[in-house]
């Protein structure tokens, strides 16, 4: 599985971005799909996830309530929906996939910059 990452940007205080993650190749591989970001000289943090062939849905903290993740099965497309965004979502974002429940070991997009402005 391939993932491609893109949408990133500069964005204002309380503005909003969308982040979309293609995948090719074995999709029906997939279990889980998710969104991680690493600020400079911080490490990388989950941010998101998404159930393949479900709607279940998880959010760290920092971002219930202002970020919301979905998917397009057909177009084999993950989006994360960045809402009232803030400084501290300055980041690379990063798409990533599970074959099953494990550790995000599988499969990884390249990142996309995001930077919020105050």
């Amino acid at each position: 599985v391939q993932l491609q990452a893109s949408g990133g940007g500069l964005a204002q205080t309380g503005g909003s971005l969308r982040l979309s993650c293609a995948a090719s190749g074995r999709t029906s591989s997939i279990y889980r799909m998710g969104w991680f970001r690493q600020a400079p000289g911080k490490e990388r943090e989950f941010v998101a996830t998404i159930r393949w062939r479900a709607d279940s849905t998880y959010y760290v903290d920092s971002v219930k309530g202002r970020f919301f993740i979905s998917k397009d099965k057909a177009q084999n497309t993950m989006y994360l929906q960045m809402n009232s965004l803030k400084p501290e979502d300055t980041a690379v974002y990063y798409c990533a996939a599970d074959r099953n429940a494990g550790n995000w070991n599988d499969y990884w997009g390249q990142g996309t910059q995001v930077t919020v402005s105050s």
